[in-house]
């Protein structure tokens, strides 16, 4: 039995209107009992419930609810078959769905439903009440994106009167592990910091085994995430810049927790606010994040500006990055923010990229060469290769990789004439 949580002690919430959910499942016991636990919450409201499918369309599509709970086995019409058309109905309703099963098919075929959050049954109250505000902060943090970017001309560039404009968010992902992404992650940044002279920002997103202080040979007692932990209650990154550790390059690196349990308490809200405060105090931002889709990942994929799928000629790699692909097209990223980044990309595994690009529905955008000697040997001393071996292909690869994800950036600052000109001929 759930115990109703504690509650709300936001007061920008507490002044604001509350969020609308809509409640869905057959078992009326449990629409009742939901019900019973979110009247407790002062910022949310239940405006409605429905036993099914069917029900669920047309109550969602007159309530216009801001959030939809809903669970995906009814008879009828399912979860899936529901999430998929209230998507396309009521597009600005965030679905939170609902489960006994917790197997990661059932998250994928939610989320390409149109879910934004996964509960498995039974959970606890303060989970779904967490839920239900984080999807909703989400969806009001992407609207809020779009109406600035209208405000900007539609193109997502400040006006001319712009002090600076915000720096690029890039993160890397892969939805499989041993991809070789942190050691892009790592490079690119250094490359963007030393070769193009920006100010970089680097953040080690894989939370619970983040290898960015290795890579980079950081002092393995340095400052990191978990000593943000008591502010992160507040939501608001003040003391970010003190736990920044400098790398040699002159990247800054915010690094991931030392223990993996730490994980647990490096919120989604804060970390979504420091990448917001980073883009406004650098140049670019660089995030390297974990293989899963979990609601930290999707809320830095949320505020990245560019995603570098990073994919590599293993069969595994390909599938997964295909159902990546499909997941990202129902979360609204267009092509032009997902990018393919194939590495070791002449390794000899009996598997073309025609084939790859063709299994994919798309082409890869970038490539870069195997070279384990160097890659291996620059990890183990923890000296990024673009600066040890600049002169190698994969050196060279990822230089143009940064060149081409950072010249889209140059294009929409507001910087001087002379500025750019002495930027377009370092390139060369």
């Amino acid at each position: 039995m759930l115990a109703p949580s504690s509650r709300s002690t936001n007061g920008e919430r507490l002044m604001a209107e509350p969020i609308r959910v809509v409640i869905v499942d057959d078992i009326r016991e449990t629409r009742d009992h939901l019900s019973k636990l979110l009247s407790f919450e002062t910022d949310i409201e239940v405006v409605g419930t429905a036993a099914s499918g069917e029900v669920a369309l047309e109550v969602s599509s007159r309530l216009m609810p801001d959030v939809v709970l809903m669970d995906i086995n009814m008879p009828g019409m399912d979860g899936i078959t529901t999430a998929q058309q209230l998507s396309s109905r009521v597009p600005t309703a965030s679905i939170v769905m609902m489960s006994v099963q917790g197997e990661a098919d059932y998250l994928r075929r939610s989320m390409l439903a149109g879910a934004r959050e996964f509960l498995v049954k039974p959970f606890s109250s303060d989970e779904l009440v967490a839920s239900i505000r984080q999807v909703y902060e989400r969806e009001r943090e992407k609207i809020g994106r779009m109406v600035q970017r209208e405000h900007a001309g539609g193109n997502g560039k400040l006006p001319a009167s712009a002090e600076k404009a915000p720096g690029r968010v890039v993160t890397l992902f892969s939805p499989k592990g041993g991809t070789g992404r942190t050691t892009l992650a790592v490079n690119i940044a250094v490359a963007a910091a030393a070769e193009l002279g920006k100010k970089v920002a680097l953040i080690d997103g894989s939370l619970q085994f983040g290898d960015v202080g290795v890579l980079l040979n950081l002092n393995p007692k340095a400052k990191s995430m978990a000593d943000l932990v008591p502010e992160m209650a507040a939501g608001v990154p003040e003391s970010l810049e003190q736990v920044m550790v400098q790398h040699s390059s002159g990247v800054h690196v915010l690094l991931a927790p030392p223990s993996p349990e730490t994980a647990e308490l490096i919120t989604t809200r804060y970390l979504r606010a420091a990448i917001e405060k980073l883009r406004h105090t650098h140049d670019v931002v660089i995030v390297d994040s974990w293989p899963w889709l979990h609601d930290s990942t999707l809320g830095i994929l949320d505020e990245s500006d560019s995603i570098l799928a990073v994919l590599t000629l293993e069969i595994t790699n390909i599938k997964n990055l295909r159902l990546f692909l499909e997941v990202a097209n129902q979360l609204g990223y267009t092509d032009d923010k997902v990018k393919l980044v194939l590495n070791r990309a002449d390794s000899s595994l009996g598997i073309r990229v025609a084939d790859v690009e063709h299994s994919l529905g798309r082409r890869v955008d970038h490539s870069v060469v195997s070279d384990g000697r160097t890659v291996v040997f620059a990890l183990n001393r923890g000296v990024p290769f673009v600066t040890s071996n600049r002169q190698t292909q994969v050196s060279q690869d990822v230089l143009r990789l940064t060149r081409s994800v950072i010249g889209e950036a140059e294009a929409a600052s507001t910087q001087d004439t002379k500025s750019n000109q002495r930027r377009l001929f370092a390139w060369r």
